[in-house]
């Protein structure tokens, strides 16, 4: 672990995938940049996720937007980090079972599209050719967006963060903040580091973090659970990731079984009870699949905003920034926010 430094001109708080790329892009840019992780890098939100980077997110264009724009910059992550990041090709399916679903897609496509993402309305038989675990006649339609990658996002974080380190910023882990002052001085167990700029990337920490520089940001972690199934008793091909726009259930392939998320037990229900609605879900979605033996993956929090859309932007009477509030979604946007971050900072 580097000394802590004196000072910096900013000091980015958090590790991860969106901590990295703020670093990155500041130290390009000829600032002066430390980090601080309490852990190692990676190792909250940004190692707990489904690894997939898409860009159509129901509803959310500017969430598109940013994704769109965070996905070129993965095309491109080699010439810039140094790092190839095996982009693999799945596409993204989100299953419409309701009428107003399909009615909502028709109003906001022209929305979408305007932001880049590239999406279409198909059949359900379509469906269940691109995906062939869907039952066809538990469905309405789908909407299928074919910019969506698997990727491994320990990979984006170790090529930002060797990146930023070649552009003279300094990433300082185990090294927890403490206490920041009015000044921006922020404190931790090493010693106390003066930042014209703070930059808060703290992931499902990023409240704590900002109310220590007596910042309001409304967020609150938002617990998620990753599933396996059992083995297939037969091989299935890859296929898409696919959601159940109504329940979020997410299900996709992972080497010889299937990965799933549905959130996690809602407050005051039991685990089981939680286990027994996906089964639900899935043995009227998916029938191959029920019955299977569902088994913890992995789980951890994320940084959920009021709105479901992430928070990047500036204090108002303060040198304090922050990126939060991406709901897991930090993956599929973070060369956007990273850049965005650098703007905030650097155009005056």
């Amino acid at each position: 672990m580097s000394a802590l430094p004196a000072r910096a001109d900013a000091v980015v708080i958090g590790g991860g995938v969106i901590g990295t790329s703020a670093a990155y892009h500041l130290a390009e840019a000829g600032v002066d940049t430390a980090l601080l992780e309490r852990g190692g890098l990676g190792g909250g939100a940004s190692a707990h996720t489904a690894g997939m980077v898409r860009t159509y997110f129901p509803g959310n264009p500017d969430t598109g937007r940013r994704a769109v724009r965070s996905l070129n910059a993965y095309h491109d992550f080699a010439r810039h980090t140094g790092v190839s990041l095996g982009l693999k090709r799945l596409g993204f399916m989100a299953l419409f079972t309701e009428e107003q679903q399909i009615t909502d897609f028709e109003a906001g496509r022209r929305a979408q599209q305007a932001a880049g993402v590239e999406v279409d309305l198909i059949s359900a038989r379509e469906a269940a050719e691109l995906n062939p675990l869907i039952d066809e006649r538990a469905v309405l339609a789908a909407a299928w967006a074919p910019e969506a990658y698997h990727v491994d996002g320990l990979d984006i974080v170790r090529g930002y963060a060797a990146a930023a380190r070649n552009h003279g910023a300094r990433l300082l882990t185990h090294t927890p903040v403490t206490g920041i002052d009015d000044d921006n001085t922020v404190h931790t167990p090493q010693g106390s580091i003066k930042a014209d700029s703070i930059v808060c990337t703290a992931g499902p920490w990023s409240g704590e973090v900002a109310a220590l520089a007596s910042v309001d940001l409304p967020l609150a972690p938002h617990a998620m659970e990753m599933l396996f199934t059992d083995v297939p008793p037969s091989p299935h091909r890859e296929m898409p990731m696919t959601m159940h726009a109504t329940s979020g259930l997410r299900i996709r392939s992972w080497k010889d079984r299937i990965l799933l998320a549905m959130g996690a037990p809602k407050a005051g229900e039991a685990r089981e009870a939680w286990l027994g609605r996906i089964a639900g879900h899935l043995g009227t979605l998916f029938p191959a699949l029920d019955g299977m033996g569902l088994h913890r993956a992995w789980s951890g929090d994320f940084d959920a905003s009021p709105h479901n859309a992430a928070f990047i932007g500036e204090h108002p009477t303060r040198r304090f920034l922050y990126a939060a509030g991406f709901t897991g979604a930090g993956l599929c946007q973070a060369p956007a926010a990273g850049e965005q971050l650098r703007d905030l900072l650097i155009v005056k």
